[in-house]
Order: structure tokens, then C-alpha cells, then sequence
């Protein structure tokens, strides 16, 4: 599955309406993760970690959202650009971590796809821990860190990208730089 076929399924007129997943955090804390599934109590929270640590997690997720119908998944990486992973200590793993996100929802999506019903992986870039308006952090790190998870996405295989629940106009502007 490429671009173009999501592009061509966008503007299909015989499906005009295209159904994404719903909260990826959310559907995990459901399943009652210990400190354990991710790697330890340093990592809890770090849903993006899951990839690495409980992949079948974020499997159980996907495939939830794409039996009830979702004609889109996003990928795990809400924060996995390497801004946020730095406050586990894990911001070397930025890249590798968002391909292998990419890689598992593509797997799982393909299970899914039929001629009829294509599914599609969009590389999720959520708004960072740091506000660049405020001075938390410089305008070309920031891009430079979405450059960053923008390539380990695609390089997984997304077909497309989502700059999520961004408050601030720079990180936008980043992360669409950056991609």
C-alpha cells in the first residue's frame, strides 16, 4: 500500500467516509500493563516503548480497532519523537522505535486488507513535551527531533502522517518540516 492508494481511496466517491482508530493510550491502559511490560519501572507510561518491550499489546490494540471496522490505525508513537523519549532515556532510540511501530501496525493492517476494504497505517507525531513559544525548547531542535520520527515512520511503511492535538503554532510548523 502506498500513498497513492490512499489517495485514491480519499477521494473515492463510492466510500467517501474513511473511519480512523480511536485512542491508542486509552486502549492500552485498558489492558492493565505492569511496570514489568514496559521494561521496567523507568519506562512505565512509555506507551511507545511497548513496540520493543510488549508488542503484542499494541497488536491487540490495532487489530481491536480494525475488527470494529476502523478503516485507518495509527501507530504507537504519539511520543515517540526523540524530545519526549529523552525524559526515558530513551531519545538514541527515537528512529528504531517509530520504524517498528510502523512495521507492527502495517502488519497487523495487512491481515485486514481487502480490495474492498483497504487499510491503511498513519504515523501518529503528537505535540511533544516542550513548547518553543514559551522557550522549552529551540525551533530547529524540535524540527530536527520530528525529522527524525518522521523517517523512522516512513521508513516503517506509513502511508500517511497525523501531527496530533499540537497547542502550539511552532510545533506544528516543525513537525510538517520535519516530515
Amino acid at each position: 500500500m502506498t500513498t497513492n492508494s490512499f489517495l485514491s481511496r480519499l477521494h473515492s466517491p463510492d466510500r467517501p467516509v474513511i473511519v480512523f482508530d480511536g485512542a491508542m493510550g486509552t486502549s492500552l491502559q485498558t489492558q492493565n500493563l505492569t511496570a514489568e511490560d514496559f521494561g521496567g519501572t523507568e519506562y512505565e507510561g512509555c506507551n511507545e516503548y511497548l513496540v520493543e518491550t510488549k508488542p503484542e499489546a499494541v497488536e491487540q490494540v490495532h487489530r481491536e480497532f480494525l475488527e470494529a471496522g476502523a478503516d485507518v490505525i495509527e501507530t504507537d508513537t504519539f511520543g515517540a519523537a526523540s524530545i519526549v523519549l529523552a525524559e526515558y532515556d530513551l531519545a538514541d532510540q527515537a528512529y528504531s522505535l517509530n520504524k517498528k511501530a510502523a512495521e507492527l501496525a502495517k502488519r497487523v493492517a495487512a491481515k485486514y486488507f481487502t480490495p474492498e476494504k483497504p487499510r491503511f497505517v498513519a504515523g501518529s507525531m503528537g505535540p511533544t513535551t516542550k513548547l518553543p513559544t514559551l522557550g522549552h525548547i529551540d525551533y530547529d531542535t524540535m524540527e530536527a527531533g520530528f525529522a527524525e520520527q518522521a523517517r523512522g515512520l516512513y521508513d516503517g511503511g506509513v502511508d500517511l502522517f497525523i501531527v496530533e492535538t499540537c497547542q502550539d503554532v511552532l510545533q506544528i510548523k516543525a513537525a510538517l518540516n520535519g516530515i
